[in-house]
């Protein structure tokens, strides 16, 4: 079940993950056969191990971030999550996440919407 305590303690993990770029961190976020998509129409990576090792190829570097969220809805089992990523170095970029959270607050579902922000990099 999905309530505001959930999401926050599931994405103060995700944040942790981010930074700490660790295997376990990330596996511990999501079911065993969980699905992730870095876009709607993106291939998903499917389970644990596969999550993790393509979070690992495309890592950001730990304290590379600034990230701010406030949730549009939670109802369910589904958190959608609004939230802003700036780079420090680089552009700032505006986010909508879809998270289906099981019972004991791991993601089973994860689809992730990225938009630069216009004129974010100059």
């Amino acid at each position: 079940m999905a309530d505001l305590a959930a999401v926050s303690a599931w994405i103060d993990g995700y944040r942790r993950a981010w930074e700490s770029n660790d295997a376990p961190d990330i596996v511990a976020l999501f079911t065993d056969s969980a699905v992730y998509r870095t876009e709607p129409y993106a291939d998903a990576w499917i389970g644990q191990d596969a999550i993790a090792a393509e979070w690992l190829f495309a890592a950001d570097e730990p304290g590379e971030t600034t990230f701010r969220w406030m949730p549009v809805a939670i109802t369910g089992d589904v958190a959608v999550i609004e939230a802003t990523t700036v780079y420090r170095d680089g552009p700032s970029y505006r986010n909508l996440w879809v998270i289906r959270l099981d019972e004991d607050g791991r993601a089973s579902e994860f689809t992730e919407w990225w938009m630069e922000e216009p004129d974010s990099a100059a």
